[in-house]
């Protein structure tokens, strides 16, 4: 059995332990009820049937899922004083960690991708996004996540662990885990470290790519309004690709990741419990059509309940 908390530090003080408890509990619970809400809204509201919010639903949902491979287990640490967890059980938090942090960065991209059909080619939008070719896009990008994550996976536990019982961090991610293995853990490192940036930065170039052709577009709109109007269907996915590839990059593109635990314990809290928080707080607050079909679904829930 291996733990997934650190050995020392302010985890193990009694009142810090129900301050983390408090916070990322009431933290988890928003995320799941905004998400929630988002993918709900989506479903039930027709003016938002088109390929840009079922992007948007898809990813709430996988943010959904997201916090509930690991969240779970670290509320469940902190009120347990027995905190371990099996290596199959690591493997496979890890394969779903990776597999839906993977998908991510490659549907950010399709919705980066999904903005620039949008607003390059308008005309022809409709012919491009069809329901069917979504559907492919979107599988194509799960399937390609999961693959990614199963690579990942496979490499890291080939070999058995003798290098200590317990993961310097909150949960089974990979720096932490390569530490424990008998076996030389440089050329596994090496391997994942640009397995991880052919995912996190060939998606970030293309996401350039795609904003580069868009405003370039957007420049040539002659009316201020039609300007403001294109940047605004872009801001909320620009905010969330920021913070996503930010905190990815902080994490998992740097040879050394491990050197600092306490430093990549702090970036995992907010990859993992703020991160996910983020989607349905900036979508609500930036994007005019989705707080419009919020407060239809409100008017409607009031008249059926008066």
């Amino acid at each position: 059995m291996v733990s997934c908390w650190p050995q020392g530090g302010a985890v193990y003080l009694p009142h810090l332990r129900t301050t983390l408890f408090t916070l990322f509990f009431l933290t988890y619970l928003v995320t799941l009820g905004g998400n929630v809400t988002i993918v709900t809204i989506i479903h039930t509201d027709r003016l938002l049937h088109t390929p840009m919010y079922r992007f948007l639903a898809v990813l709430s949902l996988s943010e959904t899922c997201y916090t509930l491979v690991t969240i779970p287990n670290m509320l469940a640490h902190l009120l347990m004083e027995s905190q371990a967890i099996s290596i199959p059980g690591c493997r496979a938090q890890m394969f779903f960690f990776l597999g839906l942090g993977c998908s991510q960065c490659f549907l950010l991209t399709l919705m980066g991708y999904d903005r620039y059909v949008a607003i390059c080619h308008p005309l022809c939008y409709s012919m491009i996004m069809r329901p069917t070719v979504c559907l492919c896009l979107g599988t194509l990008v799960f399937c390609s996540g999961f693959l990614v994550a199963l690579i990942e996976t496979s490499m890291i536990f080939s070999s058995p662990f003798c290098r200590g019982d317990r993961v310097e961090h909150f949960f089974c991610d990979i720096a932490p885990v390569l530490k424990l293995s008998c076996a030389q853990s440089t050329h596994k490192a090496l391997g994942i470290f640009f397995l991880s940036i052919l995912v996190v930065l060939i998606s970030f170039v293309l996401i350039l790519l795609s904003y580069a052709f868009i405003v370039a577009a957007i420049v040539r709109i002659p009316s201020a309004a039609g300007r403001r109007k294109a940047f605004s269907t872009c801001a909320a996915h620009v905010t969330v690709v920021v913070v996503h590839f930010g905190c990815a990059s902080i994490v998992y593109l740097r040879p050394e990741s491990g050197a600092n635990p306490a430093q990549d314990r702090l970036v995992a809290v907010f990859y993992t419990v703020v991160t996910p928080l983020l989607n349905p707080v900036v979508y609500t607050l930036r994007n005019k059509e989705v707080r419009v079909a919020l407060r239809r679904s409100l008017a409607r829930s009031r008249g059926v309940f008066k």
